[in-house]
């Protein structure tokens, strides 16, 4: 521990945001400034006359908190943020999806190294976050045996990792907030990125909440403006009827073999607005597919992607219950004759996995998202025009996804309907593809020429 005697004492700063209080008590310690958020004005007094005793004593104060040594003991009681997020993800454990476990710990790959002291001989950032991703955020029979250096790090870590009750100063939630706002490498996070980490941080604390650790989440006094993230499809990505069907006759041209068992896969994100993990998981007992007419989808499961540490099977693929929606919960989504006859057809030359899902590879197994993107990528090439290519007219195979509910909107089916088909509530429907509902500007700018006397 770095500790001084340097100690100055600041004046109490009241803050008010969105008609909220706030008392902020300020200081310096070695020359740094420190700051600490409190709800009234008479917490933060007894504050400064904390700190004030502690410097009449003659205490030496740890530079890396800015407390005096006596309030640093009585603080760093409660667990460390190391061993509160270890507890975080595996309470939340046999709850959440897969991917819930890797966004959660992908935020705290980049939180647990931000909230520590500056403690020597400090291991790489990379060398902290693999023993977090391997062993330290994963429950005891998954974590993979460390090497003595990978040892060193964690035990360096336990060391070093901030109390949870630290993350009550704003200084230490703007230094988790600065974390999180970029990559690994530095550069600036997207918005979504920043957001969901931002989430989990906000999640976390409202547990310490729960235990009784923080009267109240920490992190909502604290004066911050989350990213925008865009949350509207972009009109220049959906495909017209006439690109989608030239997309979808390109893909069998891709490979020996992989473009021709996808092609149906791809029909039924564009025909069906089905999320590719729901195609992947789409089996025969699902589908109603008669000789001719309109046939019918009703899905039970997805089968989303996951890094296999995280997955309760240990596979990167496994099926769990739709997006959003409750376990056994199904949808039914009536599909065109065209769709009919694609799988059909599928069905007849590649016929079932054994588990009776309609695609799968040769020997059974799941196609990746890394062989779906570079079949589609090679089939955008055949398809599109070099500049069409080049643009992000439909850059993703979700995108088809996106071409179907924005021509079953421009098509007049009811938005209710669309989003009983597409699995979205009504809300989120018209918000997300607000932009791409087409043919009503021209009778809007008639309307607005009338009321002008034109």
């Amino acid at each position: 521990m770095n500790t001084t005697y340097y100690v100055q004492l600041g004046q109490i700063q009241q803050r008010t945001n969105r008609g909220t209080s706030a008392y902020i008590a300020r200081w310096r310690v070695g020359g740094k400034d420190r700051s600490k958020s409190f709800r009234t004005k008479g917490l933060a007094n007894a504050f400064m006359s904390d700190l004030r005793q502690a410097t009449k004593a003659g205490e030496e104060f740890d530079i890396a908190t800015g407390l005096p040594v006596s309030m640093l003991a009585s603080q760093t009681k409660g667990p460390s943020f190391l061993e509160f997020a270890q507890a975080y993800v595996l309470r939340r454990w046999n709850t959440s999806a897969a991917r819930t476990r890797e966004t959660d710990a992908y935020a705290l790959l980049t939180l647990i190294p931000a909230l520590v002291t500056d403690a020597p001989r400090r291991p790489s950032d990379e060398e902290l976050r693999k023993v977090l991703r391997i062993h330290a955020l994963l429950p005891d029979k998954r974590r993979a045996s460390l090497s003595a250096a990978q040892a060193a790090a964690l035990s360096w870590l336990e060391r070093a990792s901030l109390p949870l009750a630290a993350l009550g100063e704003a200084r230490i939630l703007r230094t988790a907030l600065d974390a999180i706002s970029v990559t690994f490498s530095g550069a600036a996070a997207g918005a979504n990125t920043v957001r969901r980490k931002r989430a989990v941080l906000h999640h976390l604390l409202e547990h310490a909440v729960e235990q009784k650790v923080f009267s109240s989440n920490p992190l909502d006094e604290i004066k911050w403006t989350v990213p925008k993230a865009v949350t509207v499809i972009d009109p220049r990505t959906v495909v017209n009827p006439a690109q989608a069907r030239q997309l979808l006759d390109a893909v069998p041209k891709v490979g020996r073999k992989r473009g021709a068992r996808l092609k149906a896969l791809f029909a039924c994100i564009y025909y069906a607005a089905l999320r590719p993990e729901e195609a992947a998981d789409l089996r025969l007992r699902n589908c109603t597919l008669p000789e001719t007419g309109w046939g019918l989808i009703v899905l039970e499961k997805a089968r989303p992607q996951a890094t296999k540490r995280w997955t309760n099977s240990g596979e990167t693929h496994e099926s769990r219950s739709l997006k959003h929606r409750a376990d056994k919960e199904t949808r039914e989504i009536p599909i065109p004759p065209a769709l009919v006859a694609m799988l059909r057809e599928h069905i007849a030359e590649y016929g079932t996995a054994k588990d009776g899902r309609i695609f799968a590879t040769s020997t059974g197994g799941t196609y990746s998202s890394s062989a779906h993107s570079y079949v589609w990528q090679e089939a955008r090439k055949l398809a599109l025009t070099p500049e069409q290519a080049a643009s992000s007219l439909a850059a993703r195979p979700y995108d088809l996804r996106h071409a179907a509910v924005s021509l079953w909107l421009n098509a007049g089916v009811p938005a209710p309907e669309v989003a009983k088909r597409a699995g979205h509530s009504v809300d989120v429907l018209l918000r997300v593809y607000a932009k791409c509902i087409d043919g009503q500007q021209e009778q809007i700018n008639g309307k607005i020429n009338k009321a002008l006397g034109g």
